[in-house]
């Protein structure tokens, strides 16, 4: 996915795709009006080797 604008706090995050734990597609769009999602990014140091 290419962004052609730079998100502002407060504006809604744009769909996207995931695989989880058992390797099967969610869809950030999937949990809207169900539950709230908590998007928590890291920086490459907390990766495993």
């Amino acid at each position: 996915m290419r962004m052609t604008h730079q998100l502002k706090v407060g504006d809604a995050a744009p769909d996207f795709t995931l695989k989880d734990d058992k390797k099967n597609d969610v869809t950030l769009s999937s949990f809207k009006g169900k539950q709230n999602v908590l998007l928590a990014f890291f920086p490459l140091a907390f990766t495993p080797v």
